[in-house]
């Protein structure tokens, strides 16, 4: 049976006892060591207290800075700017629906009016907003309407959004615009991105259809039928799936 030698034993010989010592050196070394770094902490925080107390004070200051920001300069300056984006979509709109006189109420659209900001304006005027985020999207897609295809090239390419249409269709219309200049290399890419963005019945489809079309334009036509049997076989109700199959026929055509 083990045996366990109680507290205030004395050890029984002299090698017993020499363990002991050198057990309770050690210890005390151990404790003597942590004093000694627990001093020299001290020495240190008591150096360097202005130091730290700067730091903390400069992280404070940089938070309650944020929240004010936020709060008295971010805040109003976006809802001052989703205001403004009231008068120019409206037009933006009504040259979408209408068939007469869309290049004038895209151009108010995009100029503004009757001392109303334009897009053009918003973007200028509140940079870093959400509503000029926006304003470029619309900017963008007012300039493909209007065929100036470079204009809407370099505002929709500013354009960021993780929503699933506004995020394809963005995409979509970069595609659009590279395919109007004769760039079906960088339409394709475009497209692809588009009809990758989101999986939804409306863009997809959509973008599938005219990645095919610009992949037969680049004589691609085993990645044009792949795109294309898409849209028959997964989208078989969207408007694309209607004349489908004379596009599945050229892809297969000559192959």
């Amino acid at each position: 049976m083990a045996t366990y030698k109680k507290r205030g034993d004395k050890p029984k010989n002299k090698v017993e006892e020499q363990q002991l010592d050198t057990q309770e050196s050690t210890t005390a070394e151990v404790f003597s060591t942590l004093d000694e770094s627990a001093s020299r902490t001290e020495a240190w925080v008591a150096k360097n207290q202005n130091y730290i107390l700067g730091i903390i004070g400069v992280i404070a200051v940089g938070v309650l800075g944020y929240l004010a920001y936020n709060q008295f300069v971010q805040g109003p300056k976006e809802a001052n700017a989703a205001n403004e984006m009231y008068y120019p979509q409206q037009y933006f709109d009504e040259a979408l629906s209408n068939t007469t006189a869309k290049d004038s109420l895209f151009n108010l659209a995009l100029n503004g009016g009757e001392g109303k900001y334009g897009f053009l304006d918003i973007i200028d005027e509140y940079a870093g907003t959400k509503s000029a985020n926006l304003a470029n999207y619309s900017a963008g897609m007012a300039y493909l309407n209007m065929q100036k295809y470079q204009e809407a090239i370099g505002h929709l390419e500013k354009f960021s959004s993780e929503d699933a249409i506004l995020g394809a269709l963005a995409k979509g219309g970069l595609g659009d615009a590279f395919m109007q200049l004769n760039q079906p290399g960088d339409a394709l890419g475009y497209y692809e991105s588009a009809m990758n963005h989101s999986l939804n019945d409306y863009t997809t489809p959509k973008f599938l259809y005219k990645a095919g079309v610009a992949a037969l334009e680049l004589g691609q036509k085993d990645k044009a039928l792949q795109y294309f049997e898409r849209v028959k076989n997964d989208f078989s109700k969207s408007d694309e799936a209607s004349t489908i199959d004379a596009f599945i026929g050229m892809a297969k055509s000559g192959k």
